[in-house]
């Protein structure tokens, strides 16, 4: 049916006159915001499908394969069971950032009962244009970003591969890019009688580094030339390629500037939220310029607060331990090396709550525990492209455990960088079901993790990588601020200002918090933004006086203030091997009495009131709760709280290895 008339429906439920023009932003009845969901239409019958046609009476095809669902607030169509075609979808899930997610199907056109699979995050922007392809955007793109480009294409190569759809990655038109982010338009199977491999890659490549910038130009030819003509391991190629990402990284300069806090909001008896960082009294440590954090606490007064408090300076602790090491290395530290070390810390985190909750005989719901979502700059002395020795690669790498969450934001877009650990999620990720008929289950946001449950071996972690090569702030929050997508929808507003040097940083956050005060209101809401520049202009010069609470820091890598800083994390221990400050962490077992808690946050009063998060239950996925480390931070964080004194001094008694993660004498 060819539609005469372009309208789309309110997605509020009690809206009395729900019919609005296409285009237009809030519903005119009500003020709710409307949802323009753009989908893509896979498959050969959906090509011949001519835009202004209305499929199904409710999707209005756009362009060719681009449909826009004008009732997105009705769940699609879903067969009872699953198509074969879709399971992939569901199976990667987690790598949503750069593939789409399957939204239904369209069946029964005339003529014709092939399903049709509609695809939604797919690489299309807010108005229904489709991104470029990496060959359109290949010669105007910096040297940085088209290495980005292909080590992002190669970290894909394994996960697609190991379902048979490494194809996906060799069709140009399919690879998309939305800034810099490498985005596919769908999936791909390869024929069962075709094996593909990095040489079919490098094949692929090879006409996109012949016009690769001056820079990194030699370096990609030589990758490319190695995957054509040898049967090179992955890994290998993997390292090159990295190397070359981090010197090309290098040549910019990289400034951030840093603020959070955390409200308590208009209807909580407590702020069960933390963040760093949140205090002046911060403004001295030099993690200040690398790391930020938000937690977001479960467990009732006198539980859900502890934990977050626990989680963040078990963090602090050994963030410092491993900023440590980094700065003593004389070669480059790999990407899987860092990872693992993070795990190692969130595992370790975990046990620091998992042994408070023992000690207090917390069962069941009375467990405490913390959702997490952290970000950590790493700095690492590196030669560039271009010859001399910079002081940071510019890698920023990411972690979230619950459905605290991170954003990327620039002029131009908002980038959900994280997965949450919910019911939904893990039904798409078992291929039970898709994503938006999951989102209609009861419990579809009750957490399926969070740390300080149960025993650190059966967390799922994953730790991701990220180059900071565009100006753009990075937004951590807890679900005070996200439900309701209140991010996507207001981030223009919010965000905007700051990228023109209109706003300050600090006043941003208390703005972002404000909204979600104003909007949800429910819960406790923690903000902490990083505006991070590299970009040679210069940020308009504002000194506002620094309201409580909120803290800013800026860093200018390019300067050698950078090592300098650094350097003082050195004074505690003896040059070790990288591996042996988290082999210390599991090995250290402090006997300390526990049994009186430490005061960990004196500003938060007594009070008798309980009340539980609203919308945030925890499934309890079993027990076998033991201690991995559980000695370790949990020692070293409640002694410092208590007698910091008498820590330094049993500090020195110990084996060099372990003084590393001591906290220092201010």
């Amino acid at each position: 049916m060819i539609s005469t008339q372009l309208i789309i429906f309110c997605i509020n439920p009690r809206c009395n006159s729900p019919i609005n023009p296409m285009g237009d932003n809030v519903c005119a009845s009500c003020q709710t915001p409307l949802v323009h969901r753009y989908l893509w239409a896979t498959g050969s019958l959906s090509a011949y499908i001519p835009p202004g046609t209305k499929v199904a009476d409710r999707y209005e095809v756009i362009k060719q394969q681009i449909w826009l669902d004008t009732q997105p607030g009705l769940p699609p169509d879903v067969p009872e069971e699953l198509p074969t075609e879709v399971i992939p979808y569901l199976q990667l899930y987690e790598e949503r950032l750069h593939l789409p997610q399957a939204y239904g199907f369209v069946s029964n056109l005339e003529q014709d009962t092939t399903d049709i699979l509609l695809l939604e995050n797919a690489p299309i922007d807010k108005t229904g244009n489709i991104y470029p392809t990496i060959v359109e955007a290949w010669e105007e793109a910096t040297a940085v970003r088209q290495v980005y480009w292909l080590w992002q294409i190669l970290q894909l190569w394994t996960p697609l591969a190991e379902l048979g759809l490494s194809r996906s990655l060799l069709v140009i038109d399919n690879l998309r890019v939305e800034g810099w982010c490498v985005r596919l338009l769908e999936l791909y199977q390869t024929p069962d009688d075709k094996k593909l491999s990095l040489q079919n890659l490098g094949e692929c490549w090879q006409f996109w580094v012949a016009s690769a910038k001056a820079s990194v130009a030699k370096g990609l030819q030589n990758i490319v030339q190695e995957m054509c003509e040898t049967e090179i391991e992955l890994e290998a190629i993997n390292i090159q390629l990295n190397n070359l990402l981090l010197a090309a990284a290098a040549e910019l300069p990289l400034v951030l500037k840093v603020a959070g806090s955390t409200d308590i909001g208009p209807m909580m008896a407590q702020n069960e939220d933390a963040c760093y960082p949140n205090s002046l009294t911060d403004l001295d440590e030099p993690l200040l310029r690398h790391l930020s954090i938000v937690c977001d606490g479960i467990g009732g007064h006198e539980g859900g607060e502890v934990a977050s408090q626990l989680a963040v300076q078990s963090v602090k602790l050994q963030i410092r331990a491993l900023l440590t090491e980094v700065t003593e290395q004389t070669a480059l530290v790999p990407p899987e090396l860092l990872q693992e070390q993070l795990e190692a810390s969130l595992r370790v985190v975990n046990n620091v709550i998992c042994a408070r909750n023992n000690e207090q005989k917390r069962q069941g719901r009375e467990r405490m525990a913390t959702t997490i979502v952290m970000a950590l700059q790493v700095p690492q002395r590196v030669q560039t492209s271009t010859g001399w020795q910079s002081n940071n690669t510019h890698e920023l790498y990411l972690a979230n455990v619950g459905d605290s969450r991170a954003y990327w934001i620039t002029r131009n877009y908002c980038q959900l960088l994280t997965v949450d650990d919910d019911v939904a999620t893990r039904e798409v990720r078992f291929a039970k079901s898709l994503y938006r008929k999951a989102l209609l289950r009861p419990d579809a946001s009750a957490l399926t993790q969070a740390l300080g449950t149960r025993n650190s071996e059966f967390l799922r972690l994953k730790i991701q990588r990220f180059i900071l090569e565009e100006d753009g702030i990075l937004l951590l929050c807890s679900d005070g601020l996200s439900d309701n997508n209140w991010v996507e929808q207001s981030w223009q507003d919010y965000a905007t200002p700051v990228l023109a040097g209109q706003m300050t940083v600090e006043d941003a956050v208390r703005n972002w918090i404000n909204l979600a005060n104003e909007k949800n209101g429910r819960d406790n809401t923690s903000v902490v933004l990083t505006y991070c520049r590299v970009s040679p202009e210069y940020l308009v010069p504002v000194t506002p006086a620094l309201p409580e609470e909120i803290i800013e820091a800026e860093i200018q890598e390019e300067e050698l203030e950078e090592l300098e800083e650094l350097e003082e994390l050195k004074e505690l221990e003896e040059p070790t091997s990288f591996t042996e400050s988290s082999q210390a962490l599991l090995d250290l077992d402090l006997d300390l009495d526990l049994s009186e808690e430490p005061p960990l946050n004196p500003e938060i009063s007594p009070t008798l009131i309980t009340k539980p998060k609203r919308g945030k239950p925890l499934v309890m996925l079993g027990v076998g709760l033991a201690l991995l480390v559980g000695g370790t931070s949990l020692g070293l964080f409640a002694w410092w709280q208590i007698n910091p004194q008498g820590l330094q001094q049993m500090c020195r008694q110990f084996p060099q290895k372990v003084q590393s993660v001591c906290p220092s004498k201010k």
